[in-house]
């Protein structure tokens, strides 16, 4: 069976934040538009790759030899343990790395905080012919700077409009904006954590703030919902995976990727050169 006899509806349209959103409607355990479960969801994993992969090698090849502007970007965002790192291995880590660019944004740093929150993204959105990856984002700045207070509520309430700007710019230059985020339980999370702490081989990846933003899950929930209002555009769409099972959410965003290349109905570059008269050559040397 291909890849698609899973899916009995397009993921795209299934997980698209729309008018009327709740955030708290979306059941994390589901697995929307997919008839089937872990086993079937790998096959379909392994072949979306290759196609995947396909896709990226032409978007990469016909930015170099087409001078073509297109790329896409990325954005991932979730709660602690919600499965980002896992979409980057296991979705992007199937693609040509020369054509990927990944940005991990962390808390900011003094020379960064000097400027206007978007001056750090800026730098970092993918060139023509990337796939740009945000592992963690702008949305930082209005979902902890929200729950944390660390900007006066005028300022974060800029900032709304400030990304929608931002992400208009990107799409008017060329970029395919797709807004990710990974939507997981509190007992799946708290069960990842638990995991975290329980095997030596996962205690880097555990922070004890993690604990802390955890107990704060009900106000980052709200300001996930305020951000699906003010940010969900036509231009640059909010997506939400349910994340409690991971094979799901990559499988999803995979997806979607996937679709966003095939809407560029892409093709491989013709060779600026006589393909006969090189041959000929090669054969001669």
């Amino acid at each position: 069976m291909s890849r698609e006899s899973f899916w009995t509806a397009d993921p795209a349209e299934l997980l698209r934040v729309g008018e009327g959103f709740e955030l708290a409607d979306v059941d994390p355990q589901s697995h929307p538009g997919f008839d089937g479960g872990k086993a079937e969801a790998k096959a379909a994993l392994a072949e979306g790759a290759d196609i995947l992969a396909e896709l990226q090698e032409q978007l990469f090849a016909g930015s170099r030899m087409g001078g073509h502007k297109r790329r896409i970007l990325l954005v991932l965002q979730a709660m602690d343990t919600g499965g980002k790192g896992g979409i980057v291995k296991h979705v992007m880590g199937a693609v040509d790395p020369q054509g990927v660019q990944l940005a991990a944004f962390k808390k900011p740093t003094e020379e960064e905080l000097d400027h206007d929150f978007l001056w750090r993204i800026s730098k970092e959105t993918p060139a023509p012919g990337m796939i740009g990856v945000f592992d963690r984002s702008h949305y930082e700045d209005v979902l902890i700077g929200r729950v944390r207070e660390l900007a006066p509520p005028a300022e974060i309430e800029r900032r709304y409009d400030a990304i929608n700007e931002f992400e208009r710019g990107q799409v008017a230059n060329g970029t395919t904006v797709i807004k990710v985020m990974l939507h997981i339980s509190a007992d799946e999370q708290k069960r990842r954590l638990e995991e975290r702490l329980e095997r030596p081989d996962k205690h880097w990846k555990f922070n004890p703030g993690d604990i802390d933003e955890r107990l704060l899950a009900p106000a980052y929930r709200d300001a996930f919902q305020l951000v699906f209002e003010r940010t969900a555009t036509a231009d640059a769409p909010w997506f939400v995976v349910p994340a409690d099972h991971k094979w799901y959410a990559r499988l999803a965003v995979q997806h979607l990727l996937i679709d966003a290349l095939e809407a560029m109905e892409l093709s491989w570059p013709a060779a600026d050169f006589d393909v006969a008269e090189q041959q000929a050559r090669l054969a001669a040397s």
